[in-house]
């Protein structure tokens, strides 16, 4: 019986909490301004941090096209692009959100392209749609 009482106190507790209706939070308006410029900021960004499965880092541009060239036609679903890195030419393929999204195409390139490797990246969001 001693375990009634407390427990009859708890579940009355609640449904008092619950009867009361909602709480209402009004912010200063620095606050405010803060948070509007925090949400406009948030959606006007279109990127977001993923990863990438880069191919090729070469100082010569000619190879660089090589490479890009058969990747593409051996690969015709996945996106492919470059990016320079004064002296370095990269080729990066796919758009991934998890890592281990962008293991599975690592894995497959590995066996035909010399040195691959992982890397992060913004990645547009849009980009992430298309993939697989």
């Amino acid at each position: 019986m001693r375990f009634f009482v407390p427990l009859l106190f708890l579940v009355t507790g609640l449904s008092s909490i619950q009867a009361q209706g909602s709480v209402q939070v009004t912010a200063d308006a620095p606050v405010s301004r803060l948070l509007n410029a925090f949400m406009q900021a948030n959606e006007e960004t279109t990127t977001v941090q993923g990863w990438r499965v880069q191919i090729l880092a070469t100082t010569d541009r000619q190879r660089l096209e090589t490479v890009e060239s058969r990747f593409e036609r051996q690969y015709p679903s996945v996106p492919v692009d470059w990016v320079h890195t004064s002296p370095y030419y990269k080729l990066r393929a796919g758009a991934f959100l998890t890592k281990l999204e962008a293991e599975r195409l690592k894995f497959s390139l590995s066996r035909e392209f010399e040195g691959v490797y992982l890397v992060r990246d913004e990645v547009e969001e849009s980009e992430l749609l298309r993939m697989y």
